[in-house]
């Protein structure tokens, strides 16, 4: 599968733009600030309903406009279909298929798969577990479909009125009453219910990419084996069993949730959950963050990436692959040996400062950005 087409309408930088793509390697060249990142940042919002820049939507409509839309010309086996997002910060945003709108716009997640390279990816093993979940979540997201997109911002919306219910008690001290707490009872079920899915769902994901995330990083460290690089997730409360079924899952977080009652009212927000849960990057038998040197730590997050691109490719078509900015990062040894390993891709879009910051494996077409302005480059 290929993006043969992009059509922004008021996103980002854009008024307008239209480019046409191919297989292979693309690459946008441009100073920082003159939209090439806006570009990749499009095709990836597509696949995800979500960016890798930023956490909100508002930014990504040009200012002075109300929406964006966002189109894609898709090929997959010889066949072609136009894939369209409307984005209306504040408001529902709105998906179409050949021009045919879907029920809900989360529809629209995974027909085009897309798996993104960027200066930030460092966050992924030296930042807050925030960095970690969203990491997971975005995969699974992909990986295993809408459905878990929709049951990820089901449990958001629960966490949200639990929190609002707990922190009600509190204001309330002494005084919350029977009822309120039989209230919280269902919410709690509801929570336990919706965290246990997304705990099973990341604890089978990390069994499934630690293989691939071993033989990643042996390719792109110096010197390492497929042994070095490990992950595991750590829930926020212990569990008697690393195999529970998702039922026993939800048992145990409700035993937990009432285990941790008076400390939850106390300070008015849930403490036990997915949502404050970590996944563990260790390098040998010591964790990665506080431990690993600078190269290491990049040597990781490049491995998280490539064995995330294997694999959505062993369960589906080739992701698109997106190099966004990633090099200027690398040294010259490690621009070569990610070069060597993403080049087989079905397609790779590259952005960089300067043509002399792509790897000679990654030189195909290429287009210039300058002033909002893109220029196929022959």
């Amino acid at each position: 599968m290929y993006v043969a087409h992009l059509s922004l309408h008021d996103f980002r930088s854009y008024p307008g733009l239209e480019v046409d793509l191919e297989p292979g390697v693309t690459s946008f060249v441009g100073r920082n600030g003159h939209g090439k990142t806006n570009i990749v940042e499009a095709i990836d919002y597509l696949s995800r309903l979500s960016s890798h820049r930023v956490a909100s939507d508002l930014p990504l409509v040009r200012r002075g406009a109300t929406q964006a839309v966002v189109r894609a010309a898709v090929v997959r086996d010889e066949r072609r279909a136009v894939l369209e997002v409307e984005i209306n910060p504040g408001k529902s945003n709105r998906a179409r298929v050949n021009r045919g709108q879907l029920p809900r716009a989360r529809e629209l997640v995974g027909l085009v798969r897309t798996v993104v390279f960027a200066p930030d990816d460092l966050a992924l093993v030296k930042g807050d577990p925030t960095e970690r979940r969203s990491f997971a979540d975005d995969l699974l997201v992909l990986h295993v479909g809408a459905r878990y997109a929709g049951t990820r911002a089901d449990y958001d919306r629960v966490l949200k009125q639990r929190n609002s219910l707990l922190r009600t008690a509190r204001a309330r001290g002494g005084s919350a009453g029977e009822s309120m707490l039989s209230t919280l009872e269902v919410w709690d079920e509801r929570l336990a219910r919706l965290g246990a899915e997304i705990m099973a769902a990341r604890s089978r994901l990390v069994d499934e990419l630690n293989p691939l995330l071993g033989k990643a990083y042996e390719a792109v460290a110096r010197g390492a084996t497929r042994d070095d690089a490990t992950m595991a997730y750590k829930p926020s409360f212990e569990l008697t069993d690393v195999a529970m079924t998702p039922e026993d899952l939800e048992q145990a977080m409700l035993a937990e949730i009432l285990r941790r009652r008076s400390d939850e009212i106390d300070r008015g927000v849930s403490l036990v959950g997915p949502h404050r849960d970590d996944v563990l990057c260790s390098l040998g038998e010591l964790p990665v963050k506080g431990y690993a040197s600078h190269g290491e730590s990049w040597s990781f997050a490049l491995a998280l990436r490539l064995a995330s691109y294997e694999l959505l490719r062993a369960t589906g078509d080739d992701p698109v692959l997106i190099l966004d900015d990633v090099f200027a990062e690398l040294d010259s040894g490690r621009r070569s040996q990610l070069a060597e390993l993403v080049a087989g891709a079905e397609q790779v879009l590259v952005t960089a400062a300067v043509p002399e910051d792509i790897p000679e494996g990654l030189r195909g077409r290429r287009f210039d950005v300058a002033d909002g302005e893109v220029t196929a480059v022959e």
